[in-house]
């Protein structure tokens, strides 16, 4: 899905009530008693965003006043921001709608080509982050190329989804700003579907991969040797990865303005697992909200379950990261637009 079919659904989403007014009522503590909470990932079922979504949802209700049920419901379309629009403009302002979205919906003001008009993503409460991610490139082990520096000399096809995800924004930032010679073949709908791409040999590769969630949900692949991480998307790499080797991509630029554009592009990791409510939310329900967040990315059995499952933890709360977002929207415009061409790129 391009920009131009993702801008024609948020406006058809936006158009059932583009302008809510914010909601007044009940006090937290008894609004959220026998209520249904709903958050809505704004991903394709199955993936790492999916995983976080459910595991979250299992264990937060406990921590919210009035104990309401906690549901999942999955809207793909737009790289989250399909998603992000109907919070905004079309669920109730309540406080009972959440939404977990892609971290390039967060940035994808400034790197998108057209304007954003159905929603404005600083105007949304954020709830917390529920993990720092380590994005990777990765290839089949009967690809041509063995490690990324081999990428410079033959031309490897990737899989991507679409505009603003980071499986199809980052290998294209490398092949654009560093050089790298990657074909990067684009329009499945998450990840799931670009490994089952891999799987095939359809595509040998990919880019913008969560580390956490790739080895969680695919350990046979690196159990088998089937394939092989080639680099980190990174600007301090994660733990067993650095003891293994494997290098950043950093490591590869040549020029200050292209780690300009590289640390641009990647500071929206620090938004990896972002969680929010509408704009016009009441502050209690946010701040109710935001504490059960840290209670339960903090609880013994979500901390235990997603060991088990080999998701890394690492959370932010709510009130820390409109400064962060903040400062990325302060980036020199010069730096924005040379990322915003990098991934504008045709694939």
């Amino acid at each position: 899905m391009g920009r131009k079919t993702g801008i024609a659904l948020l406006a058809a989403t936006a158009s059932l009530s583009f302008c809510l007014p914010p909601v007044v009522g009940q006090p937290s503590d008894q609004f959220y008693k026998g209520r249904t909470v709903t958050i809505i990932a704004g991903s394709a079922p199955g993936g790492g965003y999916d995983l976080y979504a459910r595991l979250i949802a299992r264990t937060i209700g406990k921590h919210i006043s009035g104990k309401p049920t906690v549901i999942v419901t999955n809207m793909p379309g737009a790289a989250s921001n399909v998603a992000a629009a109907h919070i905004a403009n079309v669920a109730p302002r309540d406080g009972s709608v959440i939404g977990a979205l892609y971290m390039g919906a967060i940035v994808e003001p400034l790197f998108g080509a057209q304007p954003r008009t159905t929603h404005d993503i600083s105007k949304f409460n954020f709830i917390g982050n529920a993990n720092k991610d380590t994005y990777i490139c990765i290839a089949r082990t009967d690809a041509p190329v063995k490690t990324f520096a081999e990428l410079f000399e033959r031309e490897v096809v990737f899989g991507g989804s679409w505009d603003g995800a980071s499986t199809r924004d980052f290998p294209l930032a490398l092949r654009n700003v560093l050089g790298a010679k990657l074909k990067v073949v684009t329009g499945y709908q998450g990840t799931r579907q670009i490994n089952n791409a891999i799987d095939k040999g359809e595509v040998q590769g990919g880019c913008g991969q969560v580390w956490s969630s790739l080895s969680s949900t695919y350990p046979h692949w690196f159990e088998s040797n089937f394939v092989r991480v080639l680099a980190q998307e990174d600007s301090v790499g994660h733990p067993d990865l650095n003891a293994k080797g494997v290098p950043l991509t950093f490591a590869f630029v040549k020029t200050p303005e292209q780690r300009a554009k590289l640390e641009l592009l990647y500071s929206q990791t620090d938004f990896a697992r972002p969680y929010v409510v509408a704009p016009g939310v009441p502050p209690d329900r946010v701040a109710v909200l935001r504490t059960a967040f840290a209670a339960t990315m903090t609880d013994p059995e979500l901390v235990a379950e997603a060991k088990r499952i080999k998701l890394d933890i690492a959370w932010t709360g709510g009130e820390e990261l409109q400064p962060k977002l903040a400062r990325i929207y302060a980036v020199p415009p010069e730096i924005v637009a040379g990322v915003r061409k990098a991934i504008a790129g045709s694939e």
